[in-house]
């Protein structure tokens, strides 16, 4: 008898002539019908596994659960954190709702992407990253300033989704559930509405380029990101169901929006008392035209149906960004210096000081760490090299004015 006819499938016993393919293992074979039902029944037990997760995530994060959580890592902004709650929470209803998949249901839930428009500083990035922490579905930060249209020097629109499947471990169908932040959007605004003889590469045809992308198509991924080609193997990825939140700084949407809040008293608005309006904070007022005005496309606007905003931090709100967060700044400094074995304190003069001059160069949150290492670095460059280092650190009004001053922050000015 032959080598051949003796060969077996170890899982059912079948015969070689029998089998398609039979795969040989060390100790053994396997047929292709017995790897066609193994894969079956992972398939079915895997579906149950997320149905399982899908479920628990919505016991638990419910939009009252997952702002407390925002509150742990952000200061104020407390409508943003509602917007941002109330998106992720339905965005895990809908993917409960397709992995029913119940065909006698009529009703199909739409996915309502949403845009954050505030202040460079203010935490749209830190929201993000917070409840990138919290969420058992995949999800990436993507960066629009990188992004030109199609065939010129840059990466292709396609390339966000590249970084959602490395986040996912390329499983397609994770990636296809998952949640992206489109950071800097308003980098991509239209540079003028005057026709030109150069092409807007990075504005206006990034903005076209993404239109199908949220709102939801079949896309052809680089696996690897940057620029497609047509010999390169792609990824199909559905959009359909990936939640787009898109964050920007929008400077100087306050003057588009003044002006419009002007020209509405006027004729059939002019019961409309100018006293009412908060000149402080005109980003609460923000409407779909100003973004058209600023210059993004009334399609692209169209596919961000859920507009919301981030307040200007006060004086109170960046006092307590420094001490309060559970990764509050001043903690981390004092996570620094343990590590060398020393003990940091900050007067609070100090850090009223720090608040001040975040102010002054207007910032944001982001002003503050510069302002701390202005102040920290001559401790920090001779503290690890000390042979006898001090165990005990107190940073006083006194010492803050003088590295300041050598810091020549004193003598900026903010344009």
């Amino acid at each position: 008898m032959s080598k051949e006819t003796i060969l077996r499938c170890s899982m059912c016993g079948r015969d070689k002539k029998e089998t398609k393919i039979l795969i040989a293992g060390i100790n053994g074979h396997i047929c292709d019908s017995c790897v066609t039902q193994a894969y079956s029944i992972v398939k079915e037990e895997n579906g149950g596994n997320q149905k399982q997760q899908l479920q628990q995530a919505l016991i638990l994060l419910k939009p009252t659960a997952i702002k407390q959580k925002l509150d742990e890592y952000v200061i104020g902004q407390d409508d943003a954190k509602k917007v941002l709650s109330v998106a992720v929470y339905n965005h895990f209803k809908r993917i409960a709702h397709v992995a029913k998949n119940n065909n006698n249901e009529e009703i199909e839930i739409d996915k309502s992407n949403l845009i954050l428009v505030g202040e460079t500083g203010t935490g749209k990035t830190l929201l993000a990253r917070t409840i990138a922490k919290m969420l058992n579905v995949p999800f990436c930060i993507a960066d629009a300033t990188v992004l030109t249209e199609a065939g010129y020097v840059g990466e292709d629109v396609e390339s966000i989704l590249t970084r959602l499947l490395q986040a996912a471990d390329y499983d397609i169908t994770a990636a296809e559930k998952g949640i992206v932040f489109i950071d800097e959007v308003d980098k991509i605004a239209r540079k003028s509405d005057n026709p030109s003889i150069s092409r807007d590469v990075s504005g206006e045809g990034v903005q076209q380029a993404m239109l199908k992308l949220l709102e939801g198509t079949i896309v052809n991924v680089p696996p690897q990101g940057g620029r497609k080609h047509p010999d390169a193997k792609m990824i199909q990825v559905n959009t359909k169901n990936i939640l787009f939140i898109c964050g920007g700084a929008f400077d100087g949407i306050e003057k588009k929006i003044a002006n419009r809040l002007n020209t509405q008293a006027v004729g059939y608005s002019a019961s409309v008392v100018a006293e009412e309006v908060d000149k402080s904070n005109l980003l609460q007022y923000i409407s779909p035209q100003d973004l058209k005005a600023f210059g993004l496309i009334p399609e692209l606007i169209g596919r961000l149906p859920v507009l919301t905003y981030l307040k200007p931090l006060d004086r109170a709100t960046l006092r307590s960004i420094l001490t309060e967060p559970k990764n509050a700044l001043i903690k981390q400094y004092a996570h620094l210096f343990k590590m060398e074995g020393c003990k940091l304190t900050v007067e609070d003069e100090v850090l009223n000081l720090i608040v001040d001059k975040a102010l002054e160069f207007k910032l944001g949150a982001r002003g503050l760490r510069g302002i701390c290492e202005a102040i920290m670095t001559d401790i920090m460059y001779s503290l690890p090299s000390d042979e006898k280092p001090a165990k005990q650190l107190n940073i006083t009004l006194d010492y803050a004015l003088e590295k300041l001053k050598n810091a020549r922050l004193a003598h900026l000015q903010v344009a």
